[in-house]
């Protein structure tokens, strides 16, 4: 299938005007379709989630915390987290194969399906392997993870530097770090290095209280930041220090951490971003959830590019002449077809009638959209537990 938009977007550094996108799916037929409207981008990347946190609304009380690690404990008695309760409790096995926990990591999937995100890292101590199978898009399986320094690995693992050895530098090592402005937060960073852990395969998270120096160390390192600015604005009250990032060349990505402390999806995510730091080049953005992220989770060389022919397919609406500054302008509605392995998974349904698909693998909601699954079902099982409808604002049905 050929399909010619305004802009074809390769990649950073390579943006083509009326251009012509291959796809490549079995599914597809052999058209060729014309939309001057219309802007192609490889689909996008979320480098920091937490699916069984992906509940609404925020889970706090109202005021800002020194350190992360305090709202992980007063979080427990939040509304939000009681709600969720009666969906899944944590028994502190960590099992998210449990039945009722996957409803709530549906929640999460469908999240990061409608914005477009191809792959994502669902950080949580690693899974039974069919977590991570048969899912629409790629959630992130071979990497190793410690939760912080200041909490250790509560939630289940090893130490920190075990966890980093058994990657053998292979696989992404990923840990909160400096999630706070305290004197735990700001020694965070130093434990890291004297364990030897700033490696090119390890991400921090957040990063808060990361010095200028310390930025540095990373860049020379080879180690990734992963910037959750909602997140971090509404837990702390500060962030990264994202420019200095930049003027160091560090390898930033960005995040959405999840809904019980961050942003609705990734585009609201770069969005905020945009309007705290309006200096920084939208285009430096969208690297942040493609090549960057890339990078950092170790992933494919075709990941976070377009190029000849796709499987992989992100096409919205033009609501901006810069095909970069456009994506802050956009919402999941404006997703008019996501395909990715070749499979069309969300956008408009007046695109599914040029591939050759089973109607009933799909969700049809709204005046013309559909999504692959059945997330109608995940949500009447959700509501018949919890005994009254619920609404989750990160989702289009």
């Amino acid at each position: 299938m050929e399909i010619k938009v305004d802009y074809c977007v390769l990649n950073s550094g390579s943006v083509k005007k009326n251009a012509t996108v291959k796809l490549q799916s079995s599914l597809s037929k052999s058209r060729k379709i014309n939309h001057p409207d219309l802007i192609a981008y490889p689909p996008f990347i979320n480098s920091h989630d937490h699916f069984i946190s992906d509940w609404y609304p925020k889970a706090g009380f109202g005021h800002r915390y020194d350190n992360a690690s305090q709202w992980v404990k007063e979080m427990v008695k939040s509304k939000s987290v009681e709600e969720r309760k009666k969906i899944w409790v944590n028994d502190g096995n960590f099992d998210l194969t449990d039945p009722d926990a996957n409803l709530i990591i549906q929640l999460g999937l469908y999240k990061n399906i409608c914005s477009g995100c191809a792959v994502v890292q669902d950080h949580i101590p690693n899974q039974k392997a069919d977590y991570y199978q048969n899912n629409p898009i790629t959630v992130l399986q071979n990497y190793m993870q410690c939760h912080s320094i200041s909490m250790g690995n509560w939630w289940g693992g090893s130490k920190a530097k075990s966890e980093w050895e058994r990657t053998k530098g292979k696989i992404p090592f990923i840990i909160h770090l400096a999630e706070g402005k305290d004197d735990s937060a700001r020694k965070s960073f130093s434990i890291l290095r004297e364990q030897g852990l700033l490696q090119n395969n390890t991400m921090l998270i957040h990063g808060i209280a990361l010095t200028k120096e310390e930025i540095k160390t990373c860049s020379e390192t080879g180690t990734s930041i992963c910037w959750c600015p909602d997140s971090n604005f509404y837990l702390i009250g500060e962030t990264l220090d994202v420019e200095s990032c930049l003027e160091y060349g560090t390898n930033i990505v960005l995040g959405t951490d999840s809904t019980m402390t961050g942003s609705l999806n990734i585009l609201t995510e770069m969005n905020i971003a945009a309007r705290a730091f309006p200096e920084i080049d939208p285009k430096e953005l969208f690297k942040m959830v493609t090549v960057n992220a890339k990078r950092a989770l170790m992933l494919e060389d075709h990941f976070g590019k377009l190029t000849e022919e796709n499987p992989d397919l992100l096409i919205m609406k033009k609501r901006s002449e810069d095909p970069f500054a456009n994506l802050l302008e956009s919402d999941i509605n404006d997703i008019q077809l996501f395909v990715y392995q070749g499979i069309p998974i969300y956008g408009n349904r007046e695109f599914l009638s040029n591939f050759e698909i089973n109607p009933e693998n799909y969700y049809f909601f709204g005046k013309d959209r559909f999504v692959i699954g059945h997330p109608e079902k995940v949500l009447k099982r959700i509501n018949q537990k919890l005994g009254y409808k619920k609404d989750f604002p990160f989702l289009p049905f």
